[in-house]
C-alpha cells in the first residue's frame, strides 16, 4: 500500500511541474495532430495534450514543447518518437466483447445469411481502429462459433488495423491480464484462452492464426489493401475527427464491403450520413448497415 501511495504522489508532483501551454503552442500542436492523423483535439482537451507530451517530455528530459515539438516533426529520431506520442494521445482501455449489442448484431446477421455464403467465400472481417486486439479476436470468436452452430466448415479471417505500432505488438502478442476477460462467459474464457498465471491469459493458436494486424492511418484508407470485406467494425474511432472528416472514413468504408456486406459503427459517432451503397439496418441499440446487393440497385 505504501508503495502505491508512493507511486500516486510521484505522478501527482510530476503533473504539478508541467510547463505551461499557452494557446499558441496548443494550436502549433493541435495542427499537427490534425494533419498526421486526422484527430481532432478541440481546446477544451488542453489538459490533456499538456499533461501527455509533458509526462513522455520528462520521461526523455525534454526541456519544452518547443524542444519535444521540433523531435516529432523532424531528424533522425521523429519517427520513433512520433510512434511512441501518438500511442500515448490514443484511448485503448477495451475489453472483448465490449459491446454486446453490436457483437450479438453480427452474430444475428451471419446467422441469417444463406449456408453458401458462409462456405463458398470466405468471410472477411476488419476490426478498424483496432487498438490492442480484443475486438478481433472478439469477431473471430463469434463467426467461429456461428460456423459450429451452422455445423458449416468455412474459412474466414479477420483483420485488425491501427495507427498505433505498440498498441499493434500488443495484440500480436495475444496475452491480456485477466481484467480485459471480465465480459466473457467462463465457457468462451476455457475455449478460447490458455490461462499462464493469476492475472495472465494467451489467446489460443486456433482463434490467433485467423486473426492478423496491419498498421492503417485512416486518412490513408485509399491505399488500404482491404477489400471485398464481408465485415466492418468501426467504433470508437470516428469521435477523434472531424465531422467531414468523419463522412470521408465512412464512404471510403462502405467502398470496400461485399455487396451484402455489413458496416457497424458506434452510437451517436454519426448522425447525419449516409451512402446509396448502403441502407441502415433498423436497430434501436446499435448503429449498423448493409450494403446494397448489385441487383437491387
Amino acid at each position: 500500500m505504501a508503495n502505491n501511495n508512493g507511486q500516486e504522489s510521484d505522478r501527482l508532483w510530476s503533473l504539478k511541474s508541467l510547463p505551461s501551454m499557452d494557446d499558441k503552442e496548443f494550436i502549433r500542436w493541435q495542427d499537427l495532430l490534425e494533419k498526421r492523423t486526422g484527430m481532432n483535439l478541440p481546446l477544451e482537451r488542453k489538459v490533456f495534450l499538456q499533461t501527455s507530451l509533458g509526462i513522455r517530455m520528462r520521461e526523455i528530459g525534454c526541456p519544452s514543447y518547443q524542444a519535444y515539438f521540433d523531435m516529432v516533426a523532424k531528424g533522425a529520431k521523429a519517427m520513433v518518437e512520433w510512434t511512441v506520442l501518438v500511442d500515448r494521445l490514443t484511448v485503448q482501455e477495451t475489453r472483448f466483447y465490449r459491446d454486446a449489442d453490436a457483437f450479438n448484431l453480427v452474430r444475428d446477421y451471419l446467422c441469417t445469411r444463406p449456408p453458401h455464403a458462409l462456405t463458398q467465400k470466405s468471410i472477411e472481417a476488419w476490426s478498424v481502429g483496432c487498438s490492442t486486439g480484443e475486438e478481433p479476436y472478439t469477431l473471430a470468436m463469434i463467426i467461429e462459433e456461428t460456423l459450429e452452430a451452422e455445423k458449416l466448415k468455412g474459412y474466414y479471417g479477420v483483420t485488425g488495423t491501427d495507427i498505433s505500432i505498440p498498441a499493434l505488438a500488443k495484440a500480436r502478442a495475444a496475452v491480456y491480464p485477466a481484467r480485459k476477460l471480465v465480459t466473457l462467459s467462463q465457457e468462451r474464457k476455457d475455449k478460447y484462452f490458455k490461462q499462464l498465471s493469476d492475472n495472465e491469459f494467451a489467446v489460443m493458436p486456433k482463434l490467433k492464426e485467423r486473426v492478423c494486424f496491419s498498421r492503417v492511418n485512416v486518412l490513408e484508407l485509399k491505399d488500404a489493401p482491404m477489400h471485398g470485406m464481408t465485415i466492418i467494425f468501426c467504433q470508437n474511432l470516428l469521435i477523434y475527427f472531424k465531422r467531414w472528416r468523419r463522412k470521408e472514413i465512412l464512404n471510403r468504408l462502405a467502398e470496400r464491403l461485399v455487396p451484402g456486406g455489413l458496416l457497424v459503427l458506434g452510437q451517436g459517432e454519426i448522425v447525419d450520413w449516409q451512402s446509396p451503397l448502403l441502407e441502415r439496418i433498423p436497430n434501436d441499440n446499435t448503429l449498423a448497415f448493409i450494403r446494397h446487393n448489385e441487383r437491387d440497385n
